[in-house]
C-alpha cells in the first residue's frame, strides 16, 4: 500500500514560556482547549477530526485485514459467556451476556432455590449511548437496595443511582459526579461515597441518607495531592476512609453501625509511608513498608491503633501485595522471583500453607470473596498458554476444585504454543525478566517476528495472563513478549522505586536493553519488532521511539503520556499535583525540571527517521488529556525526516478506555492490530 493520502500539517503558533532559566518554545501549545474540559475550539476540532479522516483513509483499505481478525478476535470469545455464581448472604450472585450482547447483565437467586432475578441490565441502561461504563455497584446489608453509579461520555464523573430491588422501583436519590466506590452502612439507609471536584480530584467524603437532599461530609482532605477513597473492611464492621499519594498513606475507620462516630485514625501520615487496614476480632491488621520496600505484616489494637506489633516481617525474597482477614484464617498475597504467592496463614501462628501452582509463569490471585466466615475460597489462575480457570480452594484440605476454564468456542489447542521465563541483562547489570509466548516451531535464527510490550510505572506489573486476541498475531507466526521492565513492582517495592524519580530512565533503558537481548537469543531483529504501551506506557514508546527509532518496525503509543513537562508544570490539571511523587515536580525543583525535559517525549522529537506508528486519545480522557498524543503527532509530523505512515485517531465520545462494549472495544483492537501486522508484513496466517 503505497498510495497514501496526504497527511494534515497542524499550524504552529508562536508560544513560549520560562522556567529555571530555559525558554521553551510550543508551536503547537494551541491544541489545548483553554475551556477544557468542555473542548469547542473550533480550530481543535478541526484538526482532531482531520486527523480522525486521514486515519481512515489510511485504515480503508486495511478494512478486510481487520474485518478477519475482528472474527477471529470475536470467535474465540464465548457470546454468552457468565461467571459462576457466589454467595454473599441469602443470595448467588452471577453476571452473564447475551447472545452478541456488548454489556453484562446483573443476575441473582435466592440460596434457599427460587427464580433467577435480573437486577441490573447494562444493555437497557447503554441503549442508544454512543460509551457506557457501569462504575461502583454495591448491594445494600439487607440485600433489598442497589447503588450503582455509571459513566455515559468517558470523563470519568460518573452519576449514582438507587434501585429497590424488590420493585425495581428507583428511588428519587440521584447524584452527580461521583468517582469512586459506593459503600453502606450496616442499617442499609444511607451510604457513602467520594464527589469528584472541579480538577476530577476526590477530596472529601460525603454521607448520602436515602431521602434527603443535603449531604454530611464526614472527611476532608486539604492536600490537594492526596485523593480520597472509601472501602469497608472484609468483616464489614467497619468502613474505611483511606487518603494518601504516590508514596504516603493515611487510614481512618468508622462502625458500619455509626458513620457519624469520630473518625479513628489509624496512624498519622509520614511521607513515604504507605499503610492500608483489615481487620478481625477488634485486631488490627496492618500491611506497610515502613520498615522495608517489600512490606511487612503488623498488627494493632483498635484502642492503640497506631502501636504497631510486628507479625511477619519483611523479606528481600517476598513482596508482600495484600492481607486479607476472614473469620477463621488470613490470606497474603506477593510475589516471589516475580511470580504469584498465595498463603494462608492462621490467627494461631501456625505455619502458613503455600499454594502451589504449576507452570514456570503465571498469574494466580483469590478472585471474588465476599463473606467473612468462609472455608472455601474462590481463586483465579493463568498464563500466556493456558485459560483463564477458576477455583474453589478448601481451606481445611487444601484442594482445588476447578469450577470453571475460559472456554475458546472456535478451537484451542496449547500444544500450538509455548511460553517461556527469560532473563536478560541491562545496560547496569540488572537482570530483568521478560515473558514471551510463541508459535510452536518459531524460528531462533533471528527471522522471526516480535510484538513486545510494557508499562514501567506506578509499580504496576504487567501480568503474563492468558489472550484471546493475541492468537491472532501467534497463527500468523509472530511472537509476543511482555518485559516485566522496572518502574513496575514486578520483582518487588524497590523494582518499582528503582525506575521512578531520578532513576527513570531505567525503564527505558530496559526496555531498549530486553529487546537487544531478545535479538541475541534469536527471536527477532532490528525492525522486526512491534512495541506497543498505553497511557504511562505510552510516555515509555514516545521516549524509545526517540532513543532507538532503527529497532523498531512499528510503534503502538495508545492514550500516551508524552508531554510529561507541560502537564507536571500545569498544577490546575486534574492528576498533576498527585503526580509529582512519581515523576518530581518541576515547578519548585531545577534537578527535577531538568530531568522531566530530559526525557519527555513530546520535548525530545528531533529530526531522524521514526518508525511508522499508531496514536490513539480520548477527547474526554481526564487522565491523559486529548492534546498530549494531538501535540506529539503534529510535532513529530513538523520535525520527522522519514516517510514512514504516522496516524492519529481520537475518540470524540470517549475517554482513557477507548470504546466501551466488548465488541466495539475488540474491533477498535482488531483496526489497531491490523496496523501492526501491516507494518510487520505479517498480514496472513502461518
Amino acid at each position: 500500500m503505497t498510495d497514501l493520502p496526504t497527511p494534515p500539517i497542524a499550524p504552529q503558533r508562536p508560544h513560549s514560556f520560562t522556567a529555571h532559566g530555559h525558554t521553551i518554545d510550543d508551536g503547537f501549545a494551541w491544541l489545548k482547549d483553554p475551556g477544557y474540559p468542555n473542548v469547542t475550539d473550533k480550530d481543535v476540532l478541526a484538526y482532531l477530526d482531520a486527523e480522525n479522516a486521514y486515519h481512515d483513509a489510511v485504515m480503508a483499505p486495511l478494512k478486510p485485514l481487520a474485518d478477519t481478525l475482528f472474527a477471529e478476535m470475536r470467535a474465540r470469545i464465548k457470546e454468552d459467556e457468565s461467571t459462576v455464581p457466589q454467595k454473599d448472604g441469602d443470595w448467588l450472585y452471577w453476571t452473564d451476556h447475551e447472545e452478541g450482547g456488548e454489556y453484562r447483565r446483573w443476575w441473582r437467586k435466592p440460596v434457599a432455590g427460587g427464580e433467577p432475578h435480573l437486577f441490573l441490565d447494562e444493555p437497557a441502561l447503554a441503549a442508544g449511548k454512543e460509551y457506557f461504563r457501569l462504575g461502583a455497584l454495591s448491594i445494600s446489608p439487607d440485600a433489598r437496595l442497589m447503588a450503582y453509579a455509571i459513566d455515559d461520555n468517558g470523563s470519568e464523573r460518573f452519576v449514582a443511582r438507587v434501585q429497590d430491588l424488590t420493585t425495581g422501583e428507583h428511588l428519587p436519590d440521584v447524584i452527580e459526579g461521583t468517582l469512586g466506590e459506593l459503600i453502606w452502612t450496616a442499617d442499609s439507609s444511607a451510604f457513602l461515597y467520594t464527589p469528584a471536584n472541579d480538577q476530577w480530584r476526590t477530596d472529601r467524603v460525603m454521607l448520602h441518607r436515602l431521602g434527603e437532599a443535603e449531604d454530611t461530609m464526614l472527611f476532608h482532605e486539604a492536600d490537594e495531592g492526596f485523593r480520597v477513597g472509601v472501602g469497608e473492611t472484609q468483616s464489614r464492621r467497619f468502613i474505611v476512609i483511606a487518603t494518601g499519594d504516590h508514596v504516603t498513606s493515611e487510614v481512618y475507620l468508622l462502625p458500619a453501625t455509626d458513620p457519624t462516630a469520630p473518625l479513628l485514625l489509624v496512624a498519622p501520615r509520614q511521607v513515604g509511608r504507605e499503610y492500608d487496614v483489615d481487620e478481625h476480632d477488634g485486631m488490627l491488621f496492618i500491611h506497610t513498608n515502613d520498615t522495608y520496600p517489600n512490606f511487612r505484616l503488623v498488627t494493632a489494637t483498635l484502642e492503640a491503633p497506631a502501636e504497631w506489633t510486628e507479625r511477619i516481617a519483611p523479606s528481600r525474597d517476598f513482596y508482600m501485595t495484600r492481607v486479607e482477614c476472614f473469620a477463621g484464617f488470613f490470606v497474603v498475597e506477593g510475589r516471589e522471583d516475580g511470580l504469584d504467592v498465595i498463603e494462608i496463614h492462621r490467627y494461631d501462628g501456625s505455619a502458613p500453607t503455600r499454594i502451589p501452582f504449576p507452570e514456570a509463569s503465571y498469574v494466580a490471585g483469590v478472585g471474588d470473596n465476599p463473606e467473612y466466615d468462609v472455608q472455601v475460597l474462590r481463586l483465579g489462575y493463568e498464563s500466556m498458554v493456558t485459560p483463564g480457570t477458576v477455583y474453589d480452594y478448601d481451606v481445611a484440605s487444601g484442594s482445588l476444585t476447578t469450577l470453571k476454564v475460559q472456554e475458546i468456542p472456535s478451537g484451542y489447542d496449547p500444544a500450538k504454543y509455548a511460553t517461556e521465563r527469560v532473563k536478560i541483562t541491562a545496560r547496569d547489570g540488572t537482570q530483568v525478566p521478560c515473558s514471551i509466548v510463541y508459535p510452536a516451531g518459531f524460528p531462533r535464527d533471528g527471522s522471526g517476528k516480535l510484538y513486545l510490550y510494557a508499562y514501567g510505572a506506578y509499580g504496576y506489573a504487567v501480568p503474563p495472563g492468558f489472550s484471546t486476541s493475541r492468537m491472532s498475531f501467534l497463527d500468523r507466526g509472530v511472537a509476543f513478549a511482555i518485559a516485566h521492565i522496572r518502574g513496575g513492582d514486578d520483582l518487588g517495592q524497590q523494582w518499582y522505586l528503582d525506575g521512578k524519580l531520578e532513576k527513570r530512565a531505567n525503564t527505558f533503558n530496559d526496555f531498549v536493553d530486553v529487546a537487544k537481548g531478545l535479538i541475541e537469543l534469536g527471536f527477532t531483529a532490528p525492525g522486526n519488532i512491534a512495541i506497543a504501551g498505553r497511557s504511562a506506557g505510552g510516555e515509555l514508546m514516545g521516549a524509545v521511539a526517540n532513543s532507538d527509532p532503527d529497532l523498531w518496525g512499528v510503534v503502538v503509543a495508545d492514550v500516551p503520556f508524552v508531554d510529561v513537562l507541560n502537564t507536571m508544570l500545569d498544577a490546575s490539571l486534574p492528576l498533576t499535583p498527585g503526580e509529582w511523587p512519581e515523576w518530581g515536580n518541576p515547578i519548585e525543583d531545577k534537578a527535577a525540571f531538568e530531568l522531566i525535559r530530559s526525557y519527555s517525549p513530546y520535548d525530545n522529537i528531533r529530526p531522524q527517521a521514526y518508525p511508522p506508528m499508531w496514536i490513539g486519545g480520548g477527547l474526554n480522557d481526564p487522565r491523559v488529556t486529548y492534546w498530549e498524543p494531538a501535540k506529539f503527532a503534529a510535532k513529530l509530523r513538523a520535525t520527522k525526516t522519514d516517510e514512514n505512515v504516522l496516524v492519529l485517531k481520537t475518540n470524540m465520545g470517549a475517554g482513557h478506555g477507548g470504546k466501551s462494549g466488548r465488541w466495539e472495544s475488540l474491533r477498535e483492537a482488531a483496526e489497531e492490530n491490523a496496523f501492526v501486522l501491516w507494518q510487520l508484513g505479517a498480514e496472513k496466517t502461518a
